[in-house]
């Protein structure tokens, strides 16, 4: 029975001494292979590639609100004043400082030579401003028959007080006497025109009614304004 025990006790001691030398061969051997340990190894797990993303886009940012308060600024330096032409003046006659009105001529009135129930024996001469200025009927007419060459009389007691201007569409008077005082030699005879100088060199030639009979006595008055003061005389 002790033999067996002997027996069996030498192959477990000789295991042992067995796995002790492999223990050393293992842990001296620098080209083995490492134990396998108890823990699991990590495993390492492959990065996902990141999804690229869309680039933000910009925000705009609204300018802050102006101030309400205007910053102060140096007054600009005021340029010289130009020196402007005087505008010429339309010659209305409606200032005082408007120049005197041109004389009227043959440019820019109308002549007629009419018959009046009163008095007898005279004729109405009527100038009419027919242009677009106001012009002066200046003084008297200077008046003449057919192809006389003097001037009849002026009838200086009818100059008026003033000169008598005229606007355009306006129209002024002048009597024509066309006999002087029955009974003297008078020279008398029928004419067909009327010669009127508006001024020294503006002449105007208009019908006389038919029938017209003039002689040495003939006269002629002052422009009037109105009809009624050119036939009192």
């Amino acid at each position: 029975m002790r033999l067996s025990v002997r027996t069996l006790a030498l192959p477990a001691a000789a295991l042992a001494a067995a796995l002790s030398l492999t223990a050393c061969q293992s842990s001296s051997d620098p080209d083995a292979a490492p134990a396998p340990t108890s823990a699991s190894p990590r495993q390492t797990t492959a990065a996902t590639p990141a999804t690229p993303t869309t680039p933000a886009t910009p925000t705009t940012t609204a300018p802050d609100p102006a101030p309400t308060t205007a910053p102060a600024t140096t007054p600009a330096t005021k340029p010289p004043k130009k020196t402007t032409a005087p505008t010429p003046a339309d010659n209305s006659g409606n200032g005082d400082d408007a120049p005197a009105p041109a004389p009227c001529t043959a440019k820019n009135v109308k002549v007629v030579a009419s018959k009046v129930s009163r008095p007898i024996n005279h004729l109405a001469l009527t100038v009419t401003n027919v242009g677009d200025r106001p012009c002066d009927a200046v003084g008297a007419p200077l008046v003449g028959f057919d192809h006389s060459q003097a001037p009849i009389r002026i009838v200086e007691e009818s100059k008026p007080q003033a000169v008598v201007t005229l606007t355009p569409g306006e129209s002024a008077y002048a009597s024509l006497i066309l006999t002087g005082e029955p009974g003297g030699d008078t020279h008398g005879m029928t004419v067909r025109t009327v010669k009127v100088n508006l001024t020294t060199d503006s002449m105007v030639t208009v019908p006389a009614p038919t029938g017209t009979y003039v002689d040495d006595g003939a006269a002629v008055s002052y422009w009037q304004r109105e009809l009624a003061d050119a036939l009192q005389y």
